[in-house]
């Protein structure tokens, strides 16, 4: 659709006879009459502008703050990026619907990317507009979208307190009640009201919820648990006991070391109440936070294990996870290599008296070089997966150093898309970026393997070759998807099919590409 620099009167814009998915969008299925509104206003809008709905796309009872939780936006997207589609223009409520992105940019980017396939995004609450590039536009617009992330973080820090609050008045927030307990609801009151069965959730405001111990027979399997792993027995032998007697989890499956660890180290079964042990505020990633933030009632429950019970296991776990010194975590290594024989993270994980195999990677940079400490070498060559580990680790440090240098070539904005590392410059180029490492032939020649995101759909494919040891760049190759839309490609020094052309020393190149060239000297 060609675009007019200037404002087009509502007649004109009516005559375009525009045609439009619309996009509809609730946080709760307890909202339900939001979509019929949304819905009914949207559409008012359309006849407004003489606009023909032939889509429509809702995402109920979800929320704003990703689009992978989102199945029909990104349903919306991936038609729109596939050419699947009929329509011109999305139409949303507001910029809310539209999404509650942490991250602001999020929001214009997924519009950028329908953009490019000449869809207009429109909300409601504005006048049509074809024309987005007006910088008036594209402030409000981006006031608006952070408008919405900022509510987004503010009604998560309300929401967080409004927990913390209910914790601390000894009341249960979400989740299962775990093996050995049930929920209580209670009324407003305070009174026990009812036992809810797996599924049930409380359904008045005023409503609260409370563990309670479960039946006789579970309690005492809990505190049997507590009992063997005192007496020297490990998880994974509890576990096998309790499956030869039929003893199921409160999901009804077999049990395993884990879910055995989970009964021996909630505080729940004693009574307490503790939240925040762990964040994923957002839709961020889930991590631990310190013991200083965690939030707990203590005595908010009946006791189902008692306090000498608990404390014996948990010193039992204090123990274990005792700091060992470098020099005794390798006297225990090199002890297991000689009593097996060989080393494998298996082996490690599945002998009782050994740290677990991820705090050897951890402490020593990989399981590889722990194994060489103690003079063992696998008879298969994992070398490759060292490397590939480091290459992992540099991919960020590229991404940061060609996001340096462009901008510092030609003062180019760079967007990394947290989601799927798309690079996007300059607003108008999408880049993916893969690390290829080189492989050395037994001849002594060098190969590359270059692998595309195809699914990301980029305008090109920033291919960095390493150097034969691979820890240091050699060149670049700038792959245009228009040329190479097949999966892989495999490359060596010298390659023929004008393959080099697209070879690059540096990224000045790149700089040349993301220039913005107006539609006049484009004509």
């Amino acid at each position: 659709m060609a675009l007019s620099k200037r404002q087009l009167t509502l007649e004109e814009l009516r005559s375009l006879r525009l045609k439009a998915a619309i996009y509809i969008r609730m946080s709760t299925d307890l909202q339900t009459e939001s979509p019929e509104i949304q819905e009914r206003q949207i559409r008012a809008y359309a006849e407004r502008y003489n606009i023909e709905i032939v889509r429509v796309f809702k995402d109920l009872g979800v929320s704003g703050i990703t689009a992978e939780d989102r199945p029909q936006f990104r349903a919306l997207i991936s038609d729109v990026e596939h050419s699947h589609v009929e329509f011109n223009i999305v139409l949303y409520l507001d910029e809310s619907r539209w999404g509650r992105f942490p991250d602001s940019r999020d929001a214009d980017y997924y519009r950028m990317l329908l953009a490019r396939k000449n869809v207009i995004c429109q909300a409601c609450d504005q006048e049509l507009t074809l024309n987005k590039s007006g910088i008036v536009e594209r402030i409000m617009t981006m006031l608006k979208d952070e408008s919405a992330s900022e509510y987004s973080r503010q009604l998560s820090q309300k929401v967080f307190i409004g927990q913390c609050s209910l914790i601390e008045k000894g009341f249960r927030q979400g989740g299962t009640a775990g093996f050995g307990l049930r929920r209580m609801l209670l009324d407003e009151s305070g009174k026990p009201k009812q036992e809810l069965s797996r599924g049930d959730r409380k359904s008045l405001q005023t409503e609260r919820v409370i563990l309670v111990p479960g039946p006789p027979q579970e309690t005492e399997i809990v505190n049997w648990m507590y009992d063997q792993l005192i007496s020297g027995r490990k998880e994974r032998e509890i576990a096998d006991l309790m499956n030869a007697n039929g003893w199921k989890t409160d999901f009804g499956r077999p049990w395993s070391a884990g879910t055995i660890r989970e009964v021996l180290t909630n505080e729940k079964y004693l009574g307490h109440n503790v939240y925040n042990r762990r964040s994923s505020k957002l839709k961020s990633k889930s991590t631990p936070n310190p013991l200083e933030e965690w939030i707990r009632k203590e005595n908010a429950f009946a006791q189902v294990v008692d306090q000498e019970r608990y404390d014996n296991a948990q010193a039992i776990f204090r123990e274990r996870c005792k700091k060992f010194s470098d020099d005794e975590l390798l006297e225990r290594l090199g002890s297991l290599l000689r009593h097996k024989g060989m080393l494998s993270a298996l082996i490690i994980d599945e002998s009782e008296e050994m740290p677990p195999s991820s705090l050897y990677a951890h402490r020593f940079g990989g399981l590889l070089r722990a194994y060489k400490l103690v003079g063992y070498v696998p008879e298969r060559d994992y070398g490759y997966v060292e490397i590939n580990r480091k290459l992992r680790q540099m991919y960020k440090d590229i991404v940061d150093e060609i996001t340096e240098t462009l901008e510092r070539l030609g003062n180019r904005k760079i967007y990394v898309n947290p989601a799927t590392g798309l690079l996007e410059i300059n607003y108008n180029l999408h880049a993916s970026l893969v690390i290829s490492r080189c492989f050395v032939l037994p001849s002594g020649g060098l190969r590359w393997k270059i692998r595309f995101d195809t699914a990301l759909h980029p305008d090109i494919t920033i291919a960095v070759r390493m150097e034969q040891n691979n820890k240091e760049i050699y060149d670049y190759y700038l792959l245009p998807s228009i040329e190479f839309g097949h999966n892989s490609l495999k490359l060596s020094e010298d390659n023929v099919d004008l393959l080099d052309s697209f070879r690059f020393e540096t990224l000045e190149f790149l700089w040349k590409m993301g220039l913005n060239v107006s539609i006049d000297k484009a004509a």
